[in-house]
């Protein structure tokens, strides 16, 4: 099974709403609930990146018997330096952003935490691919 989102960039009333989704896809295929979190945060957390820094993006979802595949794929401004932005607390959001509870620097660390395999790929100007692997019997 394969699902694909659009996400617009700045908008953070639409923030959240493939995540929701896919948590919905997840309840009626009968994963069980500790796979479905670990997937809806990641996918959240990664949702709420293309939101608070880049322009559009998109998110492919894969389902297959043994896993679950994410591609986010971001047009912005790219990440300069992927392993600073991979520590806990470093962000480049904007003061509003941050006003509005974004951007604590927790994104990206998070989808590692609750991904099997994570992969991250930025070209400054153009933009972001991360790809993550969620194995459904659970195992990293």
């Amino acid at each position: 099974m394969k699902f694909k989102y659009e996400v617009e960039g700045g908008n953070f009333a639409k923030a959240g709403n493939a995540s929701s989704e896919v948590k919905k896809i997840m309840k009626q295929l009968n994963v069980p609930p500790p796979i479905i979190k670990r997937l809806v945060v990641a996918l959240y957390e990664g949702e709420v990146n293309v939101v608070a820094h880049a322009w559009n993006g998109s998110i492919y979802l894969e389902i297959e018997p043994d896993r679950i595949n994410v591609k986010i794929k971001d047009n912005g401004p790219g990440i300069p330096d992927i392993e600073q932005a991979m520590q806990e607390g470093f962000s480049t959001a904007s003061q509003a952003v941050r006003e509005m509870g974004f951007g604590a620097g927790m994104g990206l660390p998070n989808m590692k935490k609750n991904a099997d395999q994570l992969d991250i790929t930025s070209e400054i100007g153009i933009g972001t691919i991360v790809e993550l692997v969620i194995f459904l019997n659970g195992e990293k």
